[in-house]
Parts: C-alpha cells; structure tokens; sequence
C-alpha cells in the first residue's frame, strides 16, 4: 500500500520501534507542512492510507474530494478539529482513532515551564551566554497561589506537583472540576475572575470546544498581579485573540509561558511573542517524548495493519460503514 506520513517534524518516526509494523509498505514521509490544497493533494494523490499527526495534519473537504485512491485516515491520538468528517463519509473514506490519553508528558512540560519561568532559567541561561553574570531577581514557588483553570487529567498532575513543591492549589472550572478539587483539598476560586486575581501562577487546562474558545479575555489578564505568569500549554485559542501579547505589554501578567499558537508551526521569528523578554516560548513540545510516540504511533500503525488484514477498526466515523 502507498501509505503517506505528512508533519513528522522532528523526522524520526521512521526511528520508532513500532514502525515495523508498516515498514514493508510503501511509505512516505515530509517533514515540513503542506502550505496550500494543491501541495497536499500531489503529496496524497497516490496514498491508500494518510497518517494523520495529532492537530499537525489538516485536511479539509476541499483536498479530501480530490484523493480518489484513499481509503483510510488513522489518527495519532484519539481526535483532530482538522478532518472533514462529513467528506470523509460521503467519500467512503475510514478514519481510524487512537484508544490512549497520556496525561504525563503535557503536565511534565507544564511544571517545567512553571519552573523555567519563575527561577528565570532560559532568560539567565542565555544572558550567561553573552557574558552576564548574574542579570535579574526571580520568584521562588513555595508559598505561592497555583491556579489551575480545569482539574481534569493533566491539571489534576500539575496540581499534584505545585503541591509537592509547596504551592497553594487554587481550583476554578466545570463542576467536575470543582468536585475534584474539594476532594483532593484545594481550595476552590469563587469565579473566574477570583482565580485571575488570586493566581500567582495560573495554568490552562481547558478542553477547547465552542464554549470554551476565547473564555479567558482581556479583562481576565488584567486582573492578574504584575508579577503573575500565565502558562498555557492546552490550547492558543481559549485566550481571546491578540490578548495575551497586549496583556503582556501592559504588564498584567508579568509573564507568560506558552506551548501553544493559534497557527503551527511558528517559522516567523517576527511572531508578536516571540519578541516578548517576558514570555517564554516553546514549539508545542506537551506530547513530542519518546514514549509517547511509541504509544500513539504503535496505536496509529495497528489500525493499519486491521485495514490490511480486513478486521474492525477503531472508527472515528462509524457512520461511513453505512454506506
């Protein structure tokens, strides 16, 4: 089969032990992603099967209509705001999904960032490497308010570990959130705007869907202390657009450590942000480890060999076998 693996950035998946499993196919990897529907459909024109990477892989009605040999979309995870399911349906097109959520590896990268912001790290790192010694005052964690905006599977692990550290947890979100919260003692905020105010770090953990886009504002980063840090490493479009860079300029909150973008990949290094001394950036690294890779990409490539061997998939789309 003519099997295409589109935005492998790093480009290792080929390095992964579960890659035998498809390695006798016909594979075919890019790096960089697709600019424009008419480079996707000469980089898909001849796959049976497309690799979808997590929110990496877009593919629209408008490129789906015009890859008459595909059979099958498997997905690295379990689901992507970036397939039309409605063209896949009416294409007989199969989208297999993923089973795993590994919450480890995003709230790792959370507390790392939590820490790299707060102790100054990456500033006093690279101000080392021009020969500064030392150049600023940073903030120590014990004793400090951790906000946690959504107590779900990650959250509930960055809260774990601002406790172990010394932080006072500090709960705002859905019901379920709050629940968790008082069960596992932390303090719950009395609305939104109280976490904002009260946070001395506050951190994203909010399942982006229509409720949810655009549910921190610029009045709610106004709200926060000037020595604040603001971390999102869930999704760019909860914070209302352009709101994060005037806050920061503005100087509420003080900081903000990001692992997320409104568009993926960032190659401008004009972007707003990145231009920010007060914002630390990273290249939504929550889910790039190895072990990770193993887990999505052996689940992705199972569904392949099912296909191949005629068997039930894991159908994101059910509803195709109807027709």
């Amino acid at each position: 089969m003519n099997i295409v693996i589109s935005d492998d950035y790093q480009d290792i998946i080929d390095q992964l032990v579960c890659f035998s499993a498809i390695a006798h196919h016909n594979v075919t990897r890019y790096q960089k992603p697709a600019r424009s529907d008419d480079e996707m459909v000469a980089r898909y024109k001849d796959a049976e099967v497309i690799v979808a990477v997590r929110e990496r892989t877009e593919l629209p009605r408008t490129v789906i209509e015009r890859l008459p040999n595909l059979k099958l979309i498997t997905l690295v995870g379990r689901t992507t705001r970036k397939i039309d399911y409605g063209a896949c349906n009416e294409n007989s097109i199969r989208v297999a999904t993923g089973k795993s959520n590994s919450p480890s590896s995003p709230a790792e990268l959370t507390v790392a960032l939590i820490l790299a912001s707060r102790r100054h790290i990456a500033l006093e790192a690279e101000a080392m490497r021009r020969g500064d010694w030392p150049s600023t005052l940073s903030h120590r964690l014990r004793g400090s308010t951790l906000g946690i905006f959504g107590l779900g599977a990650i959250g509930a692990l960055v809260a774990e570990a601002g406790r172990g550290l010394g932080m006072e947890g500090l709960v705002w979100g859905r019901e379920g959130s709050m629940q968790r919260a008082a069960a596992a003692g932390y303090a719950v905020a009395g609305g939104q705007n109280e976490l904002f105010e009260t946070s001395d770090v506050l951190s994203l953990h909010v399942r982006l869907n229509p409720e949810t886009r655009g549910i921190v504002g610029a009045a709610d980063l106004a709200r926060m202390k000037p020595a604040a840090l603001l971390v999102n490493t869930s999704r760019a479009e909860l914070i209302e657009p352009g709101a994060l860079v005037a806050a920061l300029q503005a100087g509420r909150p003080g900081f903000a450590a990001t692992d997320v973008y409104e568009e993926e990949p960032i190659e401008d290094a004009n972007h707003p942000l990145l231009a920010l001394p007060n914002a630390l950036c990273v290249p939504h690294l929550g889910w790039t480890e190895w072990d990770n890779f193993e887990l999505y990409f052996t689940e992705a490539f199972e569904q392949i060999v099912a296909y191949e061997k005629g068997e039930p998939l894991r159908l994101a789309n059910p509803e195709v076998l109807e027709k």
